[in-house]
Protein backbone atom coordinates (compact mmCIF):
# COMPACT_ATOMS: atom_id res chain seq x y z
CA UNK A 1 0.00 0.00 0.00
CA UNK A 2 2.82 2.40 0.91
CA UNK A 3 4.81 1.45 -2.17
CA UNK A 4 1.74 1.96 -4.34
CA UNK A 5 1.10 5.46 -2.96
CA UNK A 6 4.74 6.40 -3.45
CA UNK A 7 4.68 5.06 -7.02
CA UNK A 8 1.53 7.03 -7.80
CA UNK A 9 3.12 10.20 -6.40
CA UNK A 10 6.25 9.67 -8.51
CA UNK A 11 4.09 9.28 -11.56
CA UNK A 12 2.24 12.52 -10.71
CA UNK A 13 5.50 14.43 -10.33
CA UNK A 14 6.90 12.96 -13.55
CA UNK A 15 3.71 13.90 -15.42
CA UNK A 16 3.78 17.40 -13.96
CA UNK A 17 7.42 17.85 -14.95
CA UNK A 18 6.73 16.54 -18.42
CA UNK A 19 3.85 19.00 -18.83
CA UNK A 20 6.01 21.89 -17.61
CA UNK A 21 8.86 20.94 -19.92
CA UNK A 22 6.38 20.55 -22.74
CA UNK A 23 5.23 24.11 -22.12
CA UNK A 24 8.88 25.08 -22.15
CA UNK A 25 8.73 26.91 -18.82
CA UNK A 26 9.63 25.58 -15.38
CA UNK A 27 8.80 28.26 -12.86
CA UNK A 28 10.11 28.44 -9.33
CA UNK A 29 6.56 28.60 -7.97
CA UNK A 30 5.59 25.47 -9.92
CA UNK A 31 8.67 23.65 -8.67
CA UNK A 32 7.93 24.69 -5.08
CA UNK A 33 4.33 23.51 -5.39
CA UNK A 34 5.47 20.16 -6.69
CA UNK A 35 8.02 19.93 -3.89
CA UNK A 36 5.35 20.73 -1.29
CA UNK A 37 3.04 18.08 -2.74
CA UNK A 38 5.87 15.56 -2.76
CA UNK A 39 6.77 16.39 0.85
CA UNK A 40 3.11 16.08 1.84
CA UNK A 41 2.94 12.68 0.21
CA UNK A 42 6.19 11.64 1.87
CA UNK A 43 4.90 12.74 5.27
CA UNK A 44 1.73 10.71 4.70
CA UNK A 45 3.72 7.64 3.71
CA UNK A 46 6.03 8.00 6.72
CA UNK A 47 3.06 8.44 9.08
CA UNK A 48 1.42 5.34 7.63
CA UNK A 49 4.66 3.40 8.09
CA UNK A 50 4.91 4.51 11.73
CA UNK A 51 1.34 3.33 12.33
CA UNK A 52 2.06 -0.02 10.69
CA UNK A 53 5.21 -0.44 12.81
CA UNK A 54 3.22 0.40 15.95
CA UNK A 55 0.57 -2.12 14.95
CA UNK A 56 3.18 -4.82 14.33
CA UNK A 57 4.79 -4.06 17.69
CA UNK A 58 1.41 -4.38 19.39
CA UNK A 59 0.79 -7.70 17.67
CA UNK A 60 4.19 -8.98 18.80
CA UNK A 61 3.34 -8.03 22.40
CA UNK A 62 -0.02 -9.81 22.08
CA UNK A 63 1.71 -12.93 20.75
CA UNK A 64 4.17 -12.81 23.67
CA UNK A 65 1.32 -12.57 26.19
CA UNK A 66 -0.59 -15.39 24.49
CA UNK A 67 2.52 -17.55 24.55
CA UNK A 68 2.97 -16.91 28.28
CA UNK A 69 -0.72 -17.71 28.88
CA UNK A 70 -0.34 -20.91 26.87
CA UNK A 71 2.67 -21.94 28.95
CA UNK A 72 0.75 -21.33 32.18
CA UNK A 73 -2.26 -23.27 30.88
CA UNK A 74 -0.02 -26.16 29.80
CA UNK A 75 1.54 -26.25 33.26
CA UNK A 76 -1.88 -26.20 34.92
CA UNK A 77 -3.07 -28.99 32.61
CA UNK A 78 -0.01 -31.11 33.40
CA UNK A 79 -0.67 -30.70 37.14
CA UNK A 80 -4.36 -31.57 36.69
CA UNK A 81 -3.49 -34.67 34.66
CA UNK A 82 -0.98 -35.79 37.30
CA UNK A 83 -3.61 -35.30 40.04
CA UNK A 84 -6.18 -37.23 37.98
CA UNK A 85 -3.70 -40.09 37.57
CA UNK A 86 -3.07 -40.16 41.35
CA UNK A 87 -6.83 -40.16 42.01
CA UNK A 88 -7.32 -43.04 39.55
CA UNK A 89 -4.60 -45.01 41.33
CA UNK A 90 -6.20 -44.29 44.72
CA UNK A 91 -9.62 -45.27 43.33
CA UNK A 92 -8.27 -48.61 42.07
CA UNK A 93 -6.62 -49.24 45.44
CA UNK A 94 -9.82 -48.44 47.36
CA UNK A 95 -11.84 -50.63 44.99
CA UNK A 96 -9.41 -53.50 45.44
CA UNK A 97 -9.60 -53.13 49.26
CA UNK A 98 -13.42 -53.00 49.17
CA UNK A 99 -13.56 -56.20 47.13
CA UNK A 100 -11.17 -57.86 49.57
CA UNK A 101 -13.23 -56.66 52.55
CA UNK A 102 -16.48 -57.87 50.96
CA UNK A 103 -14.95 -61.28 50.30
CA UNK A 104 -13.75 -61.48 53.90
CA UNK A 105 -17.21 -60.55 55.19
CA UNK A 106 -18.86 -63.06 52.86
CA UNK A 107 -16.43 -65.77 54.02
CA UNK A 108 -17.16 -64.97 57.69
CA UNK A 109 -20.92 -64.98 57.07
CA UNK A 110 -20.71 -68.32 55.26
CA UNK A 111 -18.67 -69.80 58.11
CA UNK A 112 -21.21 -68.70 60.68
CA UNK A 113 -24.14 -69.73 58.57
CA UNK A 114 -23.00 -73.26 58.05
Amino acid sequence: MVARAAQERREEVALSLAESEHEGVVTLDGALQRLERALGTLEGVVQHRVEVDRSVSGLKEDIQRLSEDRSQLASTLDKAEAKAARLEDANRDVSRRLVSAMESIRFVLEERGS
